[in-house]
């Protein structure tokens, strides 16, 4: 199963995804003091993606990346980036990217973007674990900055769904997009940090959650005796790309608080038992909600980022 442990956890986490989307193209950190982070002002760099855009340059990436097992700011490993962030402490997979990266480099050096493989390489784990497949635009740079306090201002679990809708919308989504792609919380792990303040004095109640159901709170007590220690975001079937997030939800058996949220909300609500109900729905506007989470303020020509040649560095 090491697609499954070493990416899907990974790369495929909905804040992961939104760390990806916020990374910017600047010097590296002791370059940039005091400069505030900008945006591309041109027209979208999105519309340079293109599934073909390395069919003369490499054309057997995807065969690569495939057999080896969006800006990739998560993956540059120095003290203070992305990687090295609280809220990281559940990533897995950098080993097999840097894997990735190396065969990539050896048949078509410094011509692919890790964040273009890093956006495959998402997009293989979903069809592994037995989700759908999507046409994967490439074109990415990589940014030339990872900052850890960009990873400890995405949403944590414990945000209501207004800011959340707050957030997906200045990233050019919509609410179900929302729902959709907290659908990836159907793979992966959460640190047992992130759920305890539901076990007791919720709110300052002095009582646990009331949205959780008894029997699982006592379950996720049991496995959360440490602070360290990890919790399927899916209770049901963790290892499988199925809608048991979404009927879980509906048993209020959502392990983080916004995932449980999603369902209390009447604005989300008919949307999640829309999605509990029909899997296939799920499974093909999941790949559009990708898609659309890929595109988001990507870098891309010749003076936006780079392309590493080791995606734990920028380029000296």
């Amino acid at each position: 199963m090491r697609w499954w442990c070493c990416v899907f956890g990974f790369v495929l986490t909905l804040h992961l995804d939104i760390i990806a989307a916020k990374s910017a193209a600047q010097p590296p950190p002791n370059a940039i003091k005091n400069k505030p982070r900008t945006m591309p002002t041109t027209r979208p760099a999105a519309d340079h993606l293109s599934t073909a855009y390395y069919a003369n340059s490499c054309p057997n990436l995807e065969a690569i990346i495939n057999q080896k097992g969006c800006d990739a700011s998560i993956l540059l490993n120095y003290p203070g980036s992305e990687r090295r962030a609280h809220a990281s402490k559940t990533l897995r997979g950098f080993a097999l990217i840097d894997e990735i990266k190396a065969e990539v480099e050896r048949r078509c050096p410094r011509t692919v973007s890790c964040s273009d493989i890093l956006t495959a390489a998402a997009r293989d784990a979903t069809v592994f674990a037995g989700g759908p497949f999507w046409q994967v635009p490439f074109g990415r740079k990589d940014g030339r900055v990872s900052l850890a306090k960009e990873a400890d201002t995405v949403p944590q679990g414990h945000e209501n769904i207004t800011s959340l809708l707050d957030l997906f919308q200045k990233l050019g989504l919509n609410i179900v997009d929302l729902v959709v792609l907290s659908g990836s919380h159907t793979i992966g792990r959460s640190t047992c940090s992130s759920i305890q303040q539901r076990f007791s004095n919720f709110n300052g109640t002095g009582k646990p959650d009331p949205s959780i159901d008894f029997n699982y709170l006592n379950s996720l007590r049991r496995q959360c005796k440490l602070s360290t220690n990890f919790v399927n975001l899916d209770g049901t079937t963790p290892r499988t790309f199925d809608v048991a997030y979404y009927t879980n939800l509906e048993k209020k058996m959502g392990l983080l608080s916004t995932d449980q949220l999603l369902h209390s909300d009447s604005r989300t609500s008919p949307i999640v038992d829309a999605l509990a109900s029909q899997a296939q729905l799920f499974t093909s506007q999941f790949a559009v909600s990708m898609v659309k989470l890929g595109n988001v303020q990507v870098f891309t020509g010749k003076t936006q980022g780079e392309i590493r040649r080791n995606c734990n560095f920028v380029n000296s």
